[in-house]
């Protein structure tokens, strides 16, 4: 099965001017709609909370003052609060009469990658509220959903090979967004080595081990409906992405997943196995907004960032990672080890915007949102370190997260690492 870069299929994820083709449906308004009914309760709540600080003439540092105003006071935040929710009700019906007499969404990029980044920050608020926008977790081929069933896959992947390879991307993004500056890995994987290429579609903003979970069973289903015998798997995570699919294989390895046997190859592009710094700096920002009762209902602003952000503070994998606890109370990295999958030759490869492997930003910047020893699992706890030989990582200099999408140095790795 070759891919074309000059497929029209494929053209479809060439970036496009801002905004430009959102092409929103009616569903897509509905689910905005109620994202913004949210948040005028959420700042609502926040300013009833300074009033309350305010009227009590806190100290200027301590605990954050808490609980409802009274009086005429909480009569009236109360009385915004139930006309924001009538109005979201009334809202809400009248486009969902909409929805009746108006089509799907059309197919665009800006839509997608404007979904993708709203579910990558509000992600698990959009599913525990059964929003819309929530992304349910599928595999797709150059942007279409497959069906999970033999006749299907045989029609879907008319040139099947028995070297299946899944990709899945990080953050904010979303399948299409592999292809980048003219060139896309899945293709070159596809055309140069003979893997058959799928891509994970997913909500980046749940927690990592809820998608690894979901993963895992895909996966399965995948190879069991696969429309050939199938030789060996490979798994590429970029950034997130690697952390779903370590995710996926602690999931399988508990459950028995008969897929894992079939897993030869895991490769890591800027994976944030120890965290990133950017998450932990907001993290830090939280605390210090929350010294004073005065600040403290601004740091619930920040706090808004989706349970998937959490989980990059530091590199949390599995459920036990962060369960009985909310998502903004892991203070120190308590994590689980989660070791590597037997069997599995696993590959990583960073990058540093430095120009050569050394000095201050080299160390602490990275590739602008991982650090080198992130990306390359290392960490001073034995326990929680990847242990993963020097020859199956690679570094490229002067470059940042996304240039391991598209930089030749990048593609050239996994053209050794996948052969």
């Amino acid at each position: 099965m070759q891919i074309s870069f000059d497929d029209p299929a494929m053209t479809t994820a060439t970036p496009p001017a801002p905004l430009s083709g959102l092409r929103l449906s009616v569903g897509d308004i509905r689910g905005l709609a109620r994202l913004g009914f949210d948040a005028t309760l959420g700042v609502t709540d926040l300013v009833e909370q300074m009033h309350r600080t305010v009227g009590k003439r806190a100290a200027p540092l301590g605990a954050a003052v808490t609980g409802r105003t009274r009086g005429v006071t909480g009569w009236v935040y109360g009385a915004v609060r139930g006309t924001t929710r009538l109005a979201a009700r009334g809202v809400d019906a009248g486009l969902g009469l909409a929805e009746g007499f108006v089509g799907p969404a059309r197919f665009s990029p800006e839509r997608e990658a404007a979904l993708a980044a709203i579910n990558g920050v509000w992600g698990d608020h959009l599913e525990a509220t059964a929003n819309r926008l929530a992304i349910p977790m599928s595999l797709r081929v150059q942007g279409r959903r497959l069906e999970l069933d033999w006749p299907h896959l045989k029609d879907a992947l008319p040139g099947a090979t028995g070297r299946v390879a899944v990709l899945a991307h990080g953050l904010c993004m979303n399948d299409l967004q592999w292809q980048r500056k003219g060139h896309d890995h899945g293709a070159m994987l596809t055309n140069e080595l003979g893997w058959t290429v799928v891509h994970l579609f997913y909500n980046s903003g749940a927690h990592v081990s809820d998608n690894g979970s979901r993963f895992a069973a895909l996966l399965d289903t995948l190879l069991a409906q696969w429309p050939v015998p199938v030789d060996e798997l490979a798994l590429v995570g970029h950034s997130m992405g690697g952390l779903v699919a370590r995710s996926a294989c602690h999931d399988a390895d508990e459950r028995a997943l008969r897929w894992r046997r079939h897993l030869t190859r895991l490769v890591c592009l800027g994976t944030p196995h120890h965290g990133a710094l950017l998450e932990r700096g907001g993290h830090r920002l939280d605390q210090f907004m929350e010294a004073s009762p005065y600040v403290a209902p601004f740091a619930r602003l920040g706090k808004a960032r989706s349970a998937g952000i959490t989980d990059l503070r530091f590199g949390n994998v599995q459920h036990a990672d962060w369960e009985g606890r909310a998502a903004h109370d892991q203070r120190r990295d308590d994590r689980r080890p989660t070791p590597l999958p037997a069997g599995v030759a696993v590959y990583l490869l960073a990058a540093t915007k430095a120009d050569r492997p050394a000095g201050l930003r080299h160390a602490v910047v990275g590739d602008g949102l991982v650090t080198l020893a992130s990306a390359w699992g290392e960490h001073r706890d034995a326990a929680l370190a990847l242990d993963v030989p020097a020859s199956h990582k690679a570094l490229i200099t002067g470059a940042n997260h996304w240039d391991l999408l598209s930089r030749p140095e990048a593609a050239d790795a996994l053209r050794r690492w996948l052969a």
